[in-house]
């Protein structure tokens, strides 16, 4: 699942994971149906632009997805180095299974952090 406000950026991903083997079932380019998507498609993973334009970050997001699916996987990726900070102060995101990636990035690391977390929700489910 891939929630990114930037059509060219969305379908960017969208080809490059799809050509690395990944089935991409939904994207959205607001967050305002996060959770009905999530809810509808089950996705492995969820990559989460920050900065979004229908009043949900990223970061708002990923906490409504975790309030109702803690053991989901998401990628937040955003082009401000500053959500560092708020993403490392969040105590809501101790122990869950997710990342922050900051733009300008190598379409090789979006793969690597999303084998990464796909792998470590893997592992989750076979020892639950």
């Amino acid at each position: 699942m891939i929630i990114e406000d930037e059509q060219d950026l969305l379908n960017l991903y969208k080809d490059f994971l799809i050509n690395k083997g990944y089935h991409i079932s939904v994207t959205n380019t607001t967050a305002s149906n996060v959770l009905s998507d999530y809810e509808e498609f089950k996705p492995d993973l969820v990559i989460l632009d920050y900065k979004l334009p229908d009043g949900k970050n990223g970061l708002e997001a990923a906490n409504e997805i975790f309030g109702e699916y803690p053991f989901a996987s998401i990628l937040i990726i955003s082009a401000y180095d500053s959500v560092k900070q708020s993403f490392n102060s969040e105590k809501k995101f101790v122990a869950k299974n997710i990342k922050l990636l900051i733009k300008p990035f190598k379409l090789s690391k979006l793969n690597e952090l999303a084998i990464d977390l796909v792998n470590k929700q893997s592992n989750r489910q076979i020892r639950n």
